[in-house]
């Protein structure tokens, strides 16, 4: 798209929708996981399954966010946005009606499909429809677009969640979606189109990989793993179809990604760096909110108000950065910010169900501030010797890799997850028996009777109860020692200043 900046006679009305589209479109990244207990009763679907209905949006939006440049330039902006507002809202409908995991899983697959260009296309929109001493200003009323609706999210999903059901976390998408596609319609103008050749087969080989690996994760618990012929299929296809694009990309003339990208060093190592970013931005929050509901017994309305105090630390944390960056070293906030959340990551390995309110407030609070001190000096630092024809490609594949780096976490601390609870279990059951004195105290008699079959399977549900918690301080010990391995990289980055623009790019 055209940087020069065109005539909008509707200003603030085409603000008002392209920022109800990204605010729509980062609300979704969220707002469904604390419903995810309900969803998995309605849905009939396991604990590890239904994280399905996160990783599902989240690669999809990854594949097709950069592709987003091309549809741009060959159908004109106001037909892809449109077209992005109008799929996303009937693909949020079908989320809310979905009657099957299969059927929630598909819905969430075009959700991510049509989400996808809506945060990098009101970014550009915003850009072109102000002059330039305002981009300022216009970047910071879209990076708060961008930072409202994780924080928002939790806090309404547990709300319509309480109070109508989870269905609502995807109908209330509805309304808003209508209004601002009858809003483009009225004010926003067309772009000029031009003819681009697309790298359709580097595009498609990486797409097969990232799906089939994500394939590959998801569904590795439920069957055994390499004991399983569709897991050594979907191994094969995602190795093959990525040797493939590695080929590819270094033979074609313009391929889907220019391997001159990962010629810079900063961009090699930022890149790295996001991917770890990724992995705790919403591993964490995915094994939060369970822990939360299931064994803490919190109502689904009290656990998305104790999620989001993270928002808020992000938010003030990228407001401190925003203001004094051009002072400082950027690598200075990467170590403290990968400090922070090593830290609260650790303090959460002493979590247990009886843990206070006020204790997960301030633990939210910091993962949040260090979240929040990595985006920005991350993008500032990653781009910074980027030659500027190779930029727009190269915040795509930050934001692939950010998106990936999401899918991958979950489903590895899910994975995790299942399988410590598991071996914790095995582990523990051999102290239950009648030679423990502890099952002999009156108190241990009346709930645990091992006389009874009410008494034993009390017993063994306490067990799973406790081997469950042992198993959620494993993925938070073991984010915290993947957060603590990532300051190293930190010292292979050059320093460099913050340049107008890299702040909007740290929140794509």
């Amino acid at each position: 798209m055209s940087a020069e900046t065109i005539d909008v006679p509707h200003r603030g009305l085409l603000t008002l929708c392209v920022m109800a589209a990204t605010i729509m479109q980062a609300l979704d990244s969220t707002i469904a996981n604390v419903a995810l207990p309900y969803m998995q009763g309605s849905l009939s679907a396991t604990q590890d399954q239904i994280t399905w209905v996160l990783t599902s949006y989240i690669v999809s939006a990854a594949i097709m966010m950069p592709v987003s440049g091309y549809f741009t330039a060959r159908f004109g902006r106001k037909k892809l946005l449109m077209t992005a507002v109008a799929g996303f809202t009937l693909a949020s409908g079908l989320c809310g009606a979905a009657q099957t995991l299969n059927q929630m899983v598909l819905f969430r697959l075009l959700q991510g499909v049509f989400g996808a260009p809506l945060v990098p296309m009101s970014q550009a929109i915003l850009l072109d429809s102000y002059p330039r001493e305002k981009h300022g200003s216009a970047m910071a009323m879209w990076g708060v677009g961008v930072m409202v609706g994780p924080i928002l999210g939790p806090m309404l999903g547990g709300y319509l969640t309480e109070y109508y059901n989870w269905r609502w976390v995807f109908y209330i998408n509805v309304p808003i979606g209508v209004a601002v596609v009858f809003g483009l319609i009225a004010v926003l103008t067309e772009s000029k189109t031009q003819q681009m050749r697309f790298d359709w087969m580097g595009f498609l080989t990486l797409s097969i990989s990232v799906g089939a690996l994500q394939m590959m994760l998801d569904r590795g618990q439920l069957v055994d793993w390499f004991s399983s012929n569709e897991i050594i299929i979907e191994a094969t296809l995602a190795a093959l179809a990525f040797y493939l694009f590695i080929v590819h990309s270094a033979t074609a003339e313009n391929p889907f990604i220019d391997p001159r990208l990962f010629a810079d060093n900063n961009f090699r190592v930022g890149v790295a760096l996001i991917f770890v970013v990724g992995v705790i931005l919403l591993a964490s929050v995915a094994l939060l909110t369970p822990y939360l509901q299931e064994l803490m017994n919190y109502p689904v309305l009290t656990a998305g108000l104790v999620l989001g105090p993270r928002g808020v630390g992000t938010m003030a944390s990228m407001m401190i950065v925003g203001r004094i960056i051009n002072r400082t070293d950027p690598r200075l906030f990467l170590l403290v910010g990968l400090a922070c959340t090593a830290y609260s990551l650790r303090e959460m390995t002493t979590f247990t169900p009886d843990v206070a309110m006020s204790v997960l407030l301030v633990n939210g609070i910091i993962q949040g501030a260090g979240l929040g001190f990595l985006f920005t000096p991350l993008s500032t630092v990653t781009f910074a010797s980027l030659p500027s024809h190779l930029r727009t490609q190269g915040t795509s594949i930050f934001s692939l890799l950010r998106n990936l780096g999401s899918s991958i976490g979950v489903s590895v601390v899910m994975f995790m997850l299942e399988r410590n609870i598991q071996v914790m279990h095995a582990n523990l059951a051999p102290y239950a028996n009648a030679l423990n004195h502890g099952l002999h105290t009156p108190a241990a008699r009346i709930y645990w009777n091992l006389g009874t079959l009410s008494g034993r399977a009390m017993l063994n549900a306490e067990i799973t109860r406790q081997a469950t918690i042992v198993a959620y301080i494993d993925d938070y010990r073991l984010m915290a020692i993947l957060a603590l391995a990532a300051m190293p990289l930190v010292i292979f980055l050059r320093r460099a200043q913050a340049q107008p623009g890299e702040i909007a790019m740290a929140m794509e």
